[in-house]
């Protein structure tokens, strides 16, 4: 199956019910998909080299789900192939008091990467249309109260993030938009493998299973998020999350079709450098 499937522009509506969550009925086979992830991952790696010595474009890879969708795996063994000094990962936690005192775009801002490199947004400002919404957080904000009885407040919001993004592309960056659409019964199944199994206690929080009690208003929040920010330069891609290895294998299509659409060079050094560089090269063969 192509990532392609799974891209929404804004073109069409999603419904996150009809959207698959899993591989299943596909007759995919998990080691071919596995080494087709691999061949990827190389692929990627020798584009993000070009990226980084072209620095004509930056690259954010936005992550976005339901707890244990699987974000830091996926986080983990797709992007290890990239080289450390062209990419950062940057997690979106609960915003601190100096983060509260500006505006929400601000923090994300601050870790956008410089042009050539790669960045890693492990959850991110959609927070602020997803569980900010879900639990009304605003209302607690340090905002004038014109703003907080806005009837509009969101959806305001959503047109900020597409300016936002908009903003980003026209100033040479690609948002690549994941929604890792887990099913419920697989995060009950993920959930207990981290109570049962020690070395997984410390990913487990009381929390996890009080915010799934909101389930429903979360897939709500998510579909709207997403069908009001998807446009065809910063596309969603909502992918099935109950397989890590499909999920993977797509996440990797996703980079890598950005990749190959930004088609980055090495740059080719001016007249000058490369008569330089003749230079060095007879003087190093005139060497006894």
């Amino acid at each position: 199956m192509d990532v392609k499937n799974y891209r929404y522009d804004g073109s069409e509506e999603l419904s996150l019910k009809k959207a698959p969550t899993s591989a299943k009925g596909l007759g995919l086979q998990r080691q071919e998909i596995e080494e087709k992830t691999q061949r990827n991952m190389e692929k990627i790696a020798k584009l993000q080299d070009k990226l980084y010595a072209q620095g004509q474009e930056g690259i954010i890879i936005l992550l976005q789900a339901m707890d244990a969708a699987g974000k830091d795996s996926a986080i983990k063994h797709v992007m290890g192939a990239i080289n450390p000094q062209g990419i950062t990962v940057h997690s979106f936690k609960q915003p601190n008091s100096q983060e509260l005192s500006h505006d929400y775009l601000w923090r994300a801002v601050r870790q956008l990467p410089a042009r050539g490199s790669m960045a890693i947004f492990n959850r991110s400002y959609y927070e602020d249309v997803l569980i900010v919404r879900v639990h009304s957080l605003h209302k607690s904000y340090q905002m004038a109260q014109r703003c907080l009885d806005d009837p509009e407040f969101f959806q305001k919001r959503y047109r900020q993030i597409r300016h936002f993004e908009e903003y980003l592309y026209e100033n040479s960056y690609r948002v690549v938009k994941v929604f890792l659409h887990v099913s419920k019964e697989e995060q009950k199944e993920r959930f207990l493998e981290r109570i049962e199994r020690k070395e997984k206690n410390w990913k487990f929080s009381q929390s996890d299973v009080k915010e799934r009690a909101y389930w429903e208003e979360y897939q709500k929040a998510y579909e709207k998020a997403i069908n009001q920010t998807a446009t065809p330069h910063s596309p969603w891609y909502v992918l099935p999350a109950d397989n890590k290895w499909y999920t993977r294998y797509l996440l990797s299509q996703a980079v890598l079709e950005t990749l190959k659409d930004i088609d980055p060079q090495y740059p080719a050094p001016p007249q000058k450098q490369q008569e330089q560089l003749e230079q060095c090269r007879k003087m190093l063969e005139e060497e006894c």
